[in-house]
């Protein structure tokens, strides 16, 4: 007999894999003993209140537990997979947000690393030039991935081991809310998110960690009062997996010292 194939409700979209076509399936199927062990228990039942009847059982039993054990691990687990080859790993990423506070700290430490790729969100690409750094003139210094495509391709190059350490700076309170409720929809925090799954070191200079913060937006210094939610998720970041979070371009600064120290690197001499 032909094996069962999936069939779908054109009407309704519903997805009526039968049992035997899907792991579902065959973890359903799992939970019945082997048909030999059916035949050996009507053939020869058992009666635990016996001691050499009891210790038969638990073998039995015990044989196909094991069994059921390995069918359902070969379905449901990954075969030979890894977090990935640190050894391979060689360059920085730098991703940038909308946020004007410490940015131009920022680009400069980003300009000094060497091997560094920098990961644009849509917002960044609009405030960026409000700060005077122009696309095209980052494109000679180093390569620029911008946020284009819904599943964010560029995050992919981690899977490839080309990146050691992760770097959001500077981080909206937007972008540092979706990195620690784990949202990962743009290319900053779609890159961060699969850094830690990977269990490469990410840092995030988070903007609002004060009551009073003073910022300098594209013509004028402006005083903010981030709000309660805000601080709370700098907090909340802060117990991320495989993540720290600075507060300034000079905590930044010692952190990106310490790692180059950590991979044998140096500073770029200039970031012109």
């Amino acid at each position: 007999m032909s094996p069962r194939q999936a069939t779908t409700d054109s009407a309704s979209g519903r997805d009526d894999t039968r049992a035997g076509t899907h792991p579902a399936g065959n973890l359903k199927r799992l939970r019945k003993p082997p048909a030999s062990l059916r035949r050996l228990r009507v053939a020869s039942p058992l009666s635990s209140t016996h001691p050499r009847n009891g210790a038969h059982r638990c073998a039995i039993l015990e044989h196909t537990t094991e069994l059921l054990h390995t069918d359902a691990h070969d379905d449901l687990l990954p075969t030979g997979g890894t977090a990935g080859t640190p050894e391979r790993r060689s360059r920085f990423a730098w991703a940038f947000t909308g946020s004007g506070h410490y940015l131009e700290e920022c680009m400069a430490l980003a300009l000094r690393l060497p091997n560094l790729d920098l990961f644009l969100s849509a917002a960044a690409e609009e405030v960026l030039p409000m700060y005077d750094f122009g696309l095209s003139e980052l494109k000679d210094r180093c390569r620029v991935f911008r946020d284009k495509t819904a599943s964010s391709v560029p995050v992919g190059m981690l899977y490839d081991d080309v990146y050691h350490t992760v770097i959001v700076a500077p981080a909206t309170s937007n972008t540092v809310a979706k990195c620690a409720l784990g949202i990962s929809d743009t290319l900053p925090t779609n890159i961060f998110a699969q850094a830690g799954k990977l269990e490469i070191p990410g840092i995030v200079l988070a903007c609002d960690t004060k009551p009073v913060v003073i910022t300098k937006a594209p013509r004028e210094w402006v005083e903010l009062k981030p709000r309660n939610i805000d601080l709370e998720n700098v907090e909340r970041l802060r117990r991320v997996d495989f993540c720290r979070v600075v507060e300034s371009p000079d905590e930044l600064d010692a952190l990106l010292d310490a790692r180059l120290a950590e991979l044998a690197l140096t500073w770029n001499t200039s970031s012109s």
